[in-house]
């Protein structure tokens, strides 16, 4: 086993949840995952013995201040865009070396147990149970590179949709599995012991007519060369999924999740408790557990007891061994 996974990791994201950082490990937590890297955050991990395990955006950005960075569309016009939408284009040099420049500074200044890759994907959002999913990545200069990297001649994003949608879909899950080797490569040339994780769409490759990689280039195979730990985003009751959606991707992940890789899920309070009920009950185990917003678990000592009994469950399903309660 890679020495970086020898403990699975249980535990809130977001920085809020600090405020509880000296009862937390009674209930099972070992770790908290926040945004960026944030000092304070560090300092109190530290003094409570928790991982601190840092969220990395990568691919996204405020389209309304920065609309150099809006992927182009099919019509040769920038995508629509809400709130949420996540994946910039990928011709901006300037954008992804202050990207790079940004880790850097950050695994220089602080010693995570591991880092998660955010919005490493092409342009879309997925926390909906209506995506709007469009064909995006048609400035010049995508196409430019597209049509070097292949050897096509094609000028025309109809035509590449029409013609060449499997060496567009390949082209664009290479382009992100680059970057996934690219910035786990940045991360261990510092800190060869942190954990690379990634927050993923959280669809089956079939799902919406295999939009996970046609449409978010994210392919597992290709990426497993650098990242440790797929965290697939379950967030039911925003995607209008039932709170049995964690419990099966896990025992369906085995189909095309590479084996010697962990899938560790991301759940959301909003569906506390019974998502992460349903979750520790699965064959196929959580390699831990993340839950969004998961502060509010802890602000009550009665639904932190149901985080704590899951752990429970889900230390010993994988062990084979019974965890005294």
């Amino acid at each position: 086993m890679n020495d970086r996974l020898k403990e699975m990791l249980f535990g809130p994201y977001g920085a809020d949840s600090l405020k509880h950082a000296g009862d937390m490990k009674k209930y099972g937590v070992n770790a908290v995952w926040f945004h960026g890297f944030d000092e304070n955050a560090f300092s109190l991990c530290e003094a409570n013995d928790l991982a601190a395990c840092v969220e990395y955006k990568t691919f996204r950005a405020d389209f309304d201040k920065n609309p150099e960075l809006i992927p182009v569309g099919m019509d040769g016009k920038p995508i629509r865009y809400g709130s949420l939408v996540q994946g910039v284009c990928l011709s901006n040099k300037e954008f992804l070396d202050k990207t790079e420049s940004d880790l850097l500074e950050g695994i220089k200044q602080f010693h995570p147990k591991g880092i998660w890759l955010d919005y490493l994907t092409y342009a879309g959002w997925f926390e909906t149970p209506d995506p709007d999913l469009q064909e995006s990545c048609f400035c010049q200069s995508c196409m430019n590179d597209f049509c070097e990297t292949t050897g096509l001649d094609v000028d025309d994003p109809v035509k590449v949709l029409q013609q060449f949608p499997e060496e567009w879909k390949k082209h664009k899950c290479d382009r992100i599995a680059a970057y996934a080797i690219h910035y786990a490569a940045c991360i261990h040339s510092i800190r060869p012991d942190c954990i690379v994780g990634a927050y993923m769409c959280p669809w089956l490759p079939a799902e919406q007519e295999g939009a996970l990689s046609r449409i978010f280039a994210q392919d597992y195979e290709k990426m497993a060369a650098a990242i440790d730990v797929f965290t697939p985003l379950i967030y039911a009751s925003k995607s209008g999924r039932s709170n049995a959606w964690g419990k099966e991707f896990l025992e369906r992940s085995e189909s095309f999740v590479p084996v010697d890789k962990k899938v560790q899920l991301i759940l959301d309070h909003l569906d506390f408790p019974k998502s992460l009920e349903m979750t520790a009950l699965s064959e196929k185990q959580s390699w831990g557990i993340q839950v969004y917003s998961g502060s509010r678990i802890f602000d009550n000592p009665v639904h932190a007891e149901i985080f704590r009994e899951a752990v429970m469950k889900i230390k010993q399903a994988e062990t084979g061994f019974h965890q005294p309660s």
